[in-house]
């Protein structure tokens, strides 16, 4: 095999190769002598079919699978010999033509095709020791502990049956339909639905019209749809609920005491209270992380500058590109009423795209250089924990990512992430900030703003770190995929 090297630009490279006719020859030639002992054709015995009858029948179609292996080999071969890892799938150009071929076949031409890719950069690890953090840290206190074991005991006390009309605190049980212009709408009926009113957890206006009514009782409740509402069909809608209560409800003045904390899972009520003030220090640690995770990305951001493969960045691109019209064509979104405009938004999210190849490159360098991966044990654990984000449909979820290993890939991502991330933290210099709870959730906040018309929050592969303690999205990340994408986080510039 010829090769012939015709483009080499920063990562760009072109390759001519040309493979042997005789080479192609004795492969078909081959390939041809394994198909004679199992074909079976009309009017011959097994193994007894003479090569130029076989080849005459076979010989075309055997010639274009040795040609693809060829090609896959010749490539693959290259490629080693060259030490180049392409950034992406090698672009191959052939000659689409049926005389090419037919020279081909008959052992008349080489096979010449030209071969183009990028090939990943190489990646000089900063110092990871140099990496300063600062950590902030929030100390649970007594007072906060006491306000969430109140909103816990409020939100859980027990019900019980009323004979008057409903207020607000009371539960009410119902069935209900909406109908937008007279016309039921989907998601708009329910059976057997509970809301405590006054809590606000239905639409604006909805439970206070609920006050008032009895248990048997009919009524009708008009309201309208916010004008971000999620579901865009509704936005700005008018709709009435034919509502039909079943039961009222109020709370129970039953003490709060260890019978309770037993109901609610706890030994006792100390025990509660102890579960509540994990809880809260559970939610700023991992509101802590997520600080850090981004304090370590940007350090390892500013920290490598490489020219970076357009493929793989057009192709990051892409993806966020396509969340965002989604946004605009179907929730209603402008770049307008976001204070920018189309071109400027592109601009800020190409940048994005840069980074989280860039990200991605470092962080898959790091784990080959120091040996960092994800055990199947450890995936097996991601794997559960997504599992039990569906009741009642564990079955289909696990089938579902055990059959499909690139979505098996997406949940091994965000755990090989946070291993690089704690691996880098265990390097850098960490000191601990105290800050109050506002400081910390101010933090969190300035962390979710972005470029205009951001990405959905919702579940789904590469979002940000804000959801990094909560999910585990991606793929493989060792040096042969995986490169290009970084870490879970926000869609910052």
């Amino acid at each position: 095999m010829q090769v012939n090297e015709t483009l080499n630009e920063g990562l760009k490279r072109k390759l001519d190769l040309s493979i042997p006719a005789t080479e192609l020859s004795d492969k078909l030639e081959e390939k041809l002598n394994e198909l004679k002992d199992n074909v079976r054709l009309k009017g011959f015995r097994p193994g007894k079919v003479p090569f130029s009858h076989l080849k005459r029948v076979y010989g075309r179609s055997a010639m274009s699978e040795v040609m693809r292996d060829a090609m896959n080999s010749g490539i693959r071969q290259t490629l080693e010999e060259r030490a180049e890892r392409p950034a992406q799938q090698p672009e191959i150009d052939l000659t689409d033509d049926e005389a090419m071929f037919d020279r081909i076949f008959a052992g008349e031409a080489d096979l010449d095709f030209s071969v183009s890719y990028e090939v990943l950069p190489k990646v000089a690890l900063m110092d990871l020791a140099s990496i300063e953090i600062e950590r902030p840290v929030v100390e649970v206190g007594e007072a906060e502990v006491e306000a969430e074991f109140q909103r816990f005991v409020e939100t859980n006390r027990p019900f019980e049956a009323k004979g008057g009309p409903a207020a607000t605190g009371d539960r009410v049980t119902m069935d209900y339909v909406g109908r937008i212009g007279g016309e039921a709408f989907e998601g708009g009926a329910a059976e057997g639905a509970q809301v405590v009113i006054g809590q606000g957890q239905l639409i604006e206006g909805f439970e206070e019209q609920l006050a008032g009514a009895g248990a048997g009782e009919t009524k009708d409740v008009a309201v309208t749809f916010p004008d971000d509402y999620s579901a865009a069909e509704l936005a700005g809608k008018q709709a009435v609920f034919e509502v039909s209560v079943s039961a009222v409800e109020t709370p129970s003045t039953a003490e709060i005491d260890d019978e309770f904390a037993r109901a609610m899972g706890a030994e006792s009520l100390d025990g509660l209270r102890q579960a509540i003030r994990d809880q809260v220090a559970q939610h700023y640690q991992n509101l802590s992380a997520r600080r850090v995770t981004r304090l370590v990305l940007d350090a390892l951001d500013e920290g490598h500058k490489f020219e970076l493969p357009d493929k793989l960045v057009d192709s990051e691109f892409n993806t966020i590109w396509e969340r965002v019209m989604h946004e605009v064509e179907h929730h209603g979104r402008s770049f307008e009423a976001e204070g920018t405009t189309e071109e400027e938004a592109r601009a800020d999210y190409r940048k994005i795209a840069e980074r989280r190849v860039r990200l991605g490159l470092v962080v898959a360098e790091v784990g080959s250089e120091h040996d960092i991966q994800v055990t199947d044990e450890e995936l097996q654990q991601a794997l559960l924990a997504e599992v039990q984000r569906f009741p009642g449909q564990e079955q289909q979820v696990y089938d579902y990512y055990r059959n499909d290993p690139q979505a098996l890939a997406g949940l091994r991502a965000p755990v090989f992430e946070r291993k690089i991330v704690g691996f880098i933290v265990g390097q850098a210099k960490v000191t601990d900030k105290p800050v109050t709870r506002e400081e910390l959730m101010a933090l969190a906040e300035a962390e979710q703003s972005g470029p205009a018309i951001p990405e959905p929050h919702e579940h789904h592969d590469h979002d940000d770190h804000d959801d990094h303690e909560d999910h585990d999205d991606h793929e493989d990340h060792d040096h042969d995929h995986g490169a290009g994408h970084a870490p879970d986080e926000e869609d910052h510039p």
